[in-house]
C-alpha cells in the first residue's frame, strides 16, 4: 500500500474474541484459558484478526485488542497505585450506567511496558501499517475511582504522563499510529475544554509516529443505545469540543457517522486534522453494503478533502458476533475501494 493512497481504511480498535478464548458477544468476558495456553490463545486470536483485516482491505490494522479483557483495564492492570480489591460503586459516562470499579489509592506509575509484547508480536506478523489503542486520560478517570489525587484533572495528568511513556516505547517498536480512546469526551464537554484536551496533549507529546483520538457514542450495548435515544434529532456533542481538538497536538480525530444523528457538517470544525470517518455502525448486526459505506464517505467529502479522510468503524466491534464483525470489515474495505475507483483509482 502506497503512503499516498487515498481513503486508507482502519478500525476503531477492538474485535470479537474467538469463542475458545472468551465468551462471545459479551463485554468483560473472562478468559476461557489460563497460563501458557492463554498466552498462546491470545497470539492465535491476534493472527486470525490480522489476516481477516488484511483480506478485507484494511490498510491500517490493529491487534483487535485480543490480549485485553477491557480496553481500559487492560492497561490499568499493569499500573501501580491502584487497589483492585477496593471496589467503589461509580457512575460511568456521566452516570449513564453504574459499575463497581477499582480505586486509585496512591501515585500511579507503570511497573514496566504494558502492551509492548503484544505490539512486537503484531508488528512481526503484518506488513500493513499498525495502530495501537490506549485508553485516554479522561476516560481512565471516568472508569476508575479516586481516593488519592482529589481532582480528576490532576489524576488525568498523572495518567497522561504514564500513557506518554508507554506510547513513546510503542512508537519505537514500529507502531505507525497511537490512538487514545476518549468516549468520555462526549459525556463531559465542559471538562474536555477545561482539562481534557490538555491531558490528551500531554499523553501524545513528543511521540515519533502519527497520533489519533477516538471519540464515539460507545459500544452497541443497551445502556448506550438508550442514552442515544435521549439525544434528540441531532447529536451535537462534537460541536462543543471539536474547536479545542482542532488546536490539539493529535493528528487524527474520529467521529461516529454511520447510523448516527451527528451532522456531517461538524467535520468542518476540524479543518487542520485528518478525519477518521465512522462508516460502519457497531450498534447493529446488519452488515453494510459497500455502496452504503461509500455513501457515508461521499457525504464526509463535502466538508473535508478526500486526502484527509480515513474510513473507519464508529467504535470497536468486540460485542458483535464474529461473522458479523468479519462482514463489516469486508464492507469497509470494499466501500473504500469502490469510492477510490470512482475517484480514478487513486
Amino acid at each position: 500500500m502506497a503512503d499516498q493512497q487515498l481513503l486508507q481504511t482502519t478500525i476503531a480498535g477492538s474485535l470479537p474474541k474467538p469463542s475458545w478464548l472468551a465468551e462471545p458477544e459479551k463485554l468483560w468476558a473472562p478468559w476461557r484459558l489460563a497460563g501458557d495456553d492463554l498466552a498462546a490463545g491470545k497470539r492465535d486470536a491476534t493472527l486470525i484478526w490480522l489476516k481477516e483485516q488484511e483480506d478485507s482491505g484494511i490498510d491500517i490494522v490493529t491487534d483487535g485488542e485480543q490480549s485485553r479483557i477491557h480496553f481500559v483495564h487492560g492497561f490499568l492492570e499493569r499500573i501501580e497505585g491502584i487497589d483492585w480489591a477496593k471496589k467503589t460503586k461509580m457512575g460511568i459516562r456521566n452516570n449513564r450506567y453504574e459499575v463497581d470499579v477499582p480505586t486509585v489509592t496512591g501515585p500511579v506509575k507503570r511497573r514496566g511496558p504494558v502492551h509492548s509484547d503484544e505490539m512486537r508480536f503484531a508488528r512481526a506478523h503484518t506488513g500493513r501499517k499498525l495502530k495501537v489503542e490506549l485508553p485516554g486520560p479522561m476516560t481512565i478517570c471516568d472508569t476508575i475511582a479516586d481516593a488519592h489525587y482529589g481532582r480528576r484533572a490532576d489524576m488525568a495528568m498523572a495518567f497522561a504522563r504514564i500513557l506518554n511513556e508507554e506510547a513513546r516505547e510503542l512508537a519505537e517498536l514500529g507502531v505507525d499510529v497511537v490512538q487514545l480512546d476518549e468516549p468520555a469526551f462526549n459525556a463531559f464537554m465542559d471538562e474536555v475544554k477545561e482539562w481534557g484536551v490538555a491531558a490528551l496533549d500531554e499523553a501524545v507529546k513528543g511521540i515519533d509516529c502519527k497520533t489519533a483520538v477516538h471519540i464515539c457514542y460507545g459500544y452497541g450495548i443497551d445502556a448506550n443505545i438508550k442514552w442515544k435515544e435521549t439525544l434528540g434529532s441531532e447529536w451535537r456533542q462534537y460541536e462543543e469540543i471539536f474547536p479545542a481538538l482542532n488546536r490539539s497536538r493529535v493528528n487524527q480525530v474520529s467521529l461516529e457517522c454511520a447510523g448516527s444523528k451527528v451532522p456531517m457538517s461538524l467535520i468542518a470544525l476540524l479543518k487542520d486534522k485528518e478525519i477518521m470517518v465512522g462508516a460502519i455502525d457497531v450498534a447493529t448486526n446488519k452488515v453494510e453494503t459497500p455502496q452504503e459505506v461509500a455513501s457515508v464517505l461521499r457525504s464526509a467529502m463535502k466538508y473535508a478533502g478526500v486526502e484527509r479522510i480515513y474510513p473507519c468503524t464508529n467504535c470497536g466491534l468486540a460485542p458483535l458476533p464474529r461473522d458479523v464483525a468479519a462482514g463489516k470489515l469486508k464492507a469497509l474495505g470494499a466501500g473504500a475501494a469502490l469510492l477510490r475507483k470512482e475517484l480514478g483509482g487513486q
